[in-house]
Parts: structure tokens; C-alpha cells; sequence
């Protein structure tokens, strides 16, 4: 079966909870829920955009870790691939305003984000394909449509127009993980659109929050999203790990994440929520069992927060299946705190 992430592949400027900075490192949505199906799957394809300036050692680093890239697309001229997080202690994170972070923490303001807004410009147009959004002639011809793809956050166009196709060439399993920028009640009309064509839909509860209110309760919001079309609602919930609404039963599930509050190991939770997508997606296609496919993108999560980039994870995860066995045998809850604070994987 061919795994496909689709999404943006970055350079990433980062501030760690705990106050470090991590600049001009190979990241990128896609290649994070990459890393987390390839703990599974062995064989992960990226599909993505990427500017003449993105390095190219970088992307020949890849295959290397099993993670094919004939499926990126090179546009012309040079693009910005920039992205700046911090993340505080409280497990919130910031994608603006680098130089107040930088500030903070006592550190000059790297040169190259000198003019940086967010990474994210144009993501909440539905009209508009911004250079760096996947569209459907992006899609490699070879590979057919049989297997499974996960679309992290893109354009809401993407999102909009890449489902029918992907249905249409006979891809049997998708999920999608949207956009922060166009989970708003003013894109209502083209989420209800997106959600009857995904095998699941994995938004973060900010997401959530900033579609319905910021007193929405979790649990309600999922059903919500259910009714508008997606059969299984994912909402991950930062160091609560997430919560599991499954498809025509409607379980109620809290899965836990792997580690606890203030564990020691957790050093850099940047592509936790992708890295946890990409694990999830290999789970719903060989298992069909929404349950197993959570454990499973959790597992895939902590080895990511455990090191600093994007591949440490692919180099560390050998008790997987050690640590699925310990998840699968914590108890689960249906009865989850909804209201916990907005956090984002």
C-alpha cells in the first residue's frame, strides 16, 4: 500500500518551551506526518511544493530515511519557506511576532526573519492557490490512487478541490488536518463541504475553539463536525492527547498522550500533532480501527517531542511497539475534561 503526506515542507525557527532557540531547520507539516507514518510503514512519499531555494541537500537526505520525494513539485523562482513557533511554558505556542520571543529570551532576532508575519498567508482564501499550496495537477501520474494520503494544513483551496480528486483516482483512505487560518464561522460552508469526502477529520482543539467559540465543549463540537459529514472526529488536545469520536457507534473516547505533565524527556513538541497524523493515517488503512490508528499516531508523537528536528524520530523508535502495548493497555475514558486549556500539538 503507498502512504502519501501531503502538505509544505519548511525551514523552521523554533523557541522551545523551555526557552531554547533552534533556527533554520529542515521541517514542514508533511514531512512531520511523514516521519510519524514511516514508524509504521517503512515507506513514506512526501507531496509538496517547493521553491528553487529550498535546499536540495536537504531533500536528498530523505530517501535515505525512507521517505520518497518524487512526488514534490519545484516551482519556479524562489518561495519563502520560512516558519517561526514558540512554544511557553504553559503549552501554548506563537506563530507571530518573532522578534517579542527572541526578546524574551534574551536572544538577538535571526537576520532571515527580519520581515516574517506568519507562515501562513492566504491559507483562509477559498479562491486563491497561494505557491506553495498543492492542487490537483500536482498529483504524480505513476502513482495511481490506490493507498492512503493524510493532507496536513494547507490552503483552504487545497483542501477544497484535492479530496474529489484523490476519491475520484481510488484513494481508499484520507484523512485531513486542517488549516488554523480558515477554521473560522466565516469558512463554514466550505468545511461543511470538506468534511462527507475524509475518513477522518483531526483538527487541534484551537482549531475547534476558533470554528465554534472558545467555550465550546470538545465533545460537542466533535458531534457537531460529525453531522457535517466526517465519520470519525479526531481533536488533539495538546499533553491531554486527544479525544476519539468514532464513526457510527459515536464511541467517546480520551486517549492519553504517551508522556505525562512536565516529563523531563519531552524536549521540542514541534510536529507532535503532524508526526501523530501521519502514525494515525497508517493505522486507519491497515486496521480500519479508529482506536488502534490513535494509539498508534500517539505512539509515532513521542518519539518526535523527544528530540530536536525532524528526523530524530526515525532513529529512535524501536520500542514501538513496546510503547503501543503500553498505551493499548491504559485505561481509557469516556468521560474526558473537554474544557482543558488550548493547547496545540
Amino acid at each position: 500500500m503507498r502512504f502519501v503526506t501531503g502538505g509544505g515542507l519548511r525551514i523552521d525557527y523554533l523557541i522551545t518551551h523551555q526557552g531554547e532557540a533552534r533556527t533554520g531547520l529542515l521541517g514542514g507539516n508533511s514531512l512531520y506526518a511523514a516521519v510519524g507514518a514511516s514508524i509504521w510503514a517503512g515507506a513514506v512519499n512526501l507531496w509538496a511544493r517547493v521553491g528553487r531555494n529550498y535546499p536540495q541537500a536537504w531533500l536528498d537526505r530523505l530517501p535515505g530515511h525512507g521517505i520518497g520525494i518524487e512526488g514534490l513539485v519545484r516551482t519556479e523562482g524562489d518561495q519563502d519557506h520560512r516558519t517561526f513557533f514558540a512554544y511557553t511554558a504553559d503549552g501554548q505556542r506563537d506563530d507571530t511576532n518573532p522578534a517579542a520571543h527572541f526578546a524574551r529570551i534574551n536572544q538577538p532576532l535571526p537576520e532571515a526573519l527580519g520581515d516574517y508575519i506568519h507562515s501562513t498567508p492566504g491559507q483562509d482564501e477559498p479562491d486563491r492557490y497561494e505557491p506553495l499550496a498543492l492542487r490537483p495537477e500536482d498529483w504524480p501520474d505513476q502513482w495511481g490512487g490506490e493507498g492512503a494520503v493524510h493532507l496536513s494544513p494547507l490552503a483552504l483551496r487545497t483542501h477544497c478541490e484535492v479530496p474529489g480528486m484523490l476519491r475520484r483516482r481510488g484513494v481508499r483512505c484520507l484523512t485531513v488536518d486542517p488549516g488554523e487560518r480558515y477554521m473560522i464561522p466565516e469558512r463554514e460552508s466550505q468545511i461543511r463541504g470538506l468534511l462527507p469526502q475524509v475518513d477522518a477529520f483531526l483538527p487541534s482543539n484551537m482549531e475547534v475553539r476558533s470554528l465554534f467559540g472558545d467555550d465550546v465543549d470538545l465533545w460537542a463540537a466533535a458531534e457537531r463536525l460529525h453531522q457535517w459529514g466526517a465519520p470519525v472526529v479526531v481533536v488533539k488536545n495538546g499533553a491531554d492527547g486527544v479525544l476519539l469520536l468514532d464513526g457510527p457507534g459515536r464511541r467517546r473516547l480520551q486517549v492519553g498522550a504517551y508522556h505525562g505533565y512536565h516529563d523531563s524527556r519531552v524536549v521540542d513538541v514541534t510536529g507532535a500533532g503532524d508526526s501523530f497524523c501521519g502514525g494515525f493515517m497508517v493505522g486507519m488503512a491497515q486496521s480500519g480501527d479508529p482506536l488502534l490508528a490513535a494509539r498508534m499516531g500517539i505512539v509515532s508523537a513521542s518519539f518526535v517531542v523527544e528530540g530536536y528536528g525532524a528526523l530524530y524520530a526515525l532513529d529512535h523508535c524501536q520500542d514501538k511497539g513496546v510503547r503501543l502495548a503500553e498505551i493499548s493497555s491504559r485505561p481509557l475514558s469516556s468521560a474526558a475534561d473537554s474544557q482543558a486549556g488550548p493547547t496545540k500539538e
